[in-house]
């Protein structure tokens, strides 16, 4: 028995002796032993177990909320929910609806639930169920299911949904989510990713309940994976404690989601929920916090600060590791001309002047936020730091083009190289349940497209070395995308044996058009007979050529 069951539990047995008889004495010291046992891994996956029908509970606890999909790994996730009395949390999951085979749980009893399931297999199907123990369940179905994510740096087709300043319990929020859940109905997604002021409108735990989690509770929330960020009204807590939320972090966001703060989603760990990072395939991002302070002093803009120096540290490793995708998401924009505007904010100022710039350097290739309540798009571009009046779309665009790659007049994706990696699309997209007023210059002139009649949601979608980004809006209309690429219009030379068959592939994901073939495949195998053959290979728009310089050798 352990020094510290005797000091605490036996100090006051004098006390027992004097109020209780001795029968439930035995009884108590056993309920305190059993407690003591429950100190190992809670969470350590074992098959299922069955109950007799003559020990079900009569009495069920009820589902309040959930459940929710925190942290997914290729090899883990995290399953959350919340009832209305203390319970114990036990997950069943495996390969089928009506094969929940493996067992997780925690056996501590509460009304917040969270059980780790390890040991998955990556980008795989399952299903679970979730209640306090065999013969109590809370809910299960074909519904309750999630894809683990694949190894990160995994070249793969993902598809990510971005939702910001959703928690407003409006119209326009279930419009929009009803409208994206039509979207993905038949292309499902990977993860959803939250751009702040997740509950309006002070961010209480109630509000959450209302206008969030109520909200979203019957499909996404199940389905697939959240990576949220915190916005002003998350932080904007109510009575006393508004003054010293944004440096004590004492607020119910941080109470209601899980975050991966020790790298196990890969990245560099933080070792706090405000900032992190994570990856889903070849797609690295950075959820990070523009409210709260840091060492109840720093915020975002403040380039000494802990989230910045952990910022330069997680992209200074992911480069040095492999290539991809980058995506920095957080909630106060630095361009925008909405609800908010970007010349008159000075949080909005300083994250320009002093923030972005960073991450331009890191080549990070777009960067989400919300806040002010539209949708605004960027152009590629780089090195713009100062108010609206000084933008040059001569020297700060890196390209002219629309990047809608629809075949209208100049209209090629973007396109960037990892030697150089230069360029960033910024895109607000703050409508998803709230909506606002514009300014009176509205629209920003670093902005190719602003919209705000209608509130919508983003999503991207990744194909390899292709990223495009759709603006689901509330009836249904994609009403703007873009489309990015990286490391393609490549030549190359090969060294080939006459007479032996010489596979080619493009650099590119689309349709193909091949020189001296009639193939439409994005690879084709060729046998070469001059001493020096050329193939080519474009996209039906002419935006993309491939160049194969095949040389023979004896």
């Amino acid at each position: 028995m352990h020094k510290s069951f005797l000091s605490i539990h036996f100090i006051k047995i004098s006390y027992l002796k004097k109020h209780f008889p001795a029968s439930m004495m035995v009884l108590l010291l056993l309920s305190f032993a059993n407690v003591q046992g429950q100190d190992k891994d809670s969470t350590h996956p074992r098959p299922a177990r069955n109950a007799r029908p003559d020990r079900w509970p009569g009495i069920h606890a009820n589902l309040v909320r959930g459940p929710y999909l925190q942290v997914a790994t290729n090899n883990s996730i995290i399953v959350r929910w919340r009832t209305n009395t203390l319970t114990r949390s036990v997950v069943n999951y495996g390969a089928g609806e009506n094969d929940l085979s493996m067992e997780a749980e925690d056996p501590a009893l509460t009304y917040e639930h969270k059980v780790k399931l390890t040991g998955l297999e990556p980008r795989t199907r399952y299903y679970y169920a979730i209640g306090g123990g065999p013969g109590d369940t809370l809910q299960k179905g074909s519904s309750n299911y999630f894809v683990t994510m694949p190894a990160p740096g995994t070249e793969g087709a993902y598809r990510i949904g971005v939702f910001g300043d959703c928690g407003n319990n409006s119209i326009n929020q279930r419009s929009v989510r009803d409208k994206v859940q039509q979207y993905i109905a038949d292309k499902p997604m990977d993860a959803w990713i939250l751009l702040g002021d997740n509950a309006y409108n002070y961010g209480t735990d109630p509000e959450f309940q209302e206008n969030f989690f109520n909200v979203y509770k019957d499909d996404l929330l199940r389905k697939y994976p959240l990576f949220p960020c915190p916005g002003n009204h998350d932080y904007n807590d109510i009575y006393q404690y508004n003054t010293t939320a944004q440096a004590t972090h004492d607020i119910a966001y941080y109470q209601n989601f899980s975050m991966p703060t020790q790298g196990e989603a890969g990245g560099v760990p933080s070792g706090t929920q405000a900032f992190y990072s994570f990856d889903i395939g070849n797609i690295h991002f950075l959820s990070l916090d523009s409210y709260g302070k840091e060492d109840n002093a720093t915020r975002l803009y403040d380039t000494a600060g802990a989230q910045v120096q952990w910022i330069k540290k997680d992209l200074e490793a992911f480069h040095n590791t492999r290539r991809g995708w980058v995506i920095a998401y957080w909630h106060h924009p630095p361009y925008t001309m909405g609800s908010h505007n970007s010349d008159k904010e000075s949080e909005l100022v300083k994250i320009r002047e002093n923030f972005i710039r960073i991450l331009e350097r890191y080549g990070v290739d777009l960067i989400l936020c919300g806040h002010s309540h539209l949708y605004e798009r960027s152009r590629l571009m780089s090195g713009h730091y100062g108010m609206e009046a000084s933008f040059n779309a001569a020297s700060h665009n890196l390209s002219s083009s629309s990047a809608l790659y629809d075949g209208s007049e100049n209209s090629c994706p973007y396109l960037k190289d990892t030697l150089t990696n230069q360029g960033t699309v910024y895109v607000v997209t703050g409508s998803a349940g709230a909506m606002g007023h514009k300014q009176t210059t509205y629209p920003h002139d670093a902005m190719y497209y602003s919209y705000n009649e209608k509130g919508g949601a983003s999503i991207i979608e990744v194909n390899e070395n292709k990223l495009e980004l759709k603006w689901i809006c509330s009836d249904g209309e994609i009403r703007d995308h873009f489309v990015m690429m990286k490391d393609v219009n490549k030549t190359r030379t090969i060294m080939a044996k006459k007479g032996k068959p010489v596979t080619l592939t493009a650099s590119f994901v689309g349709n193909y058009n091949w020189s001296g073939s009639k193939e439409t495949t994005r690879s084709i195998t060729v046998k070469p007979k001059g001493k020096k053959t050329v193939y080519e290979v474009t996209d039906p728009y002419t935006c993309l050529k491939d160049r194969f310089e095949i040389m023979l050798i004896r």
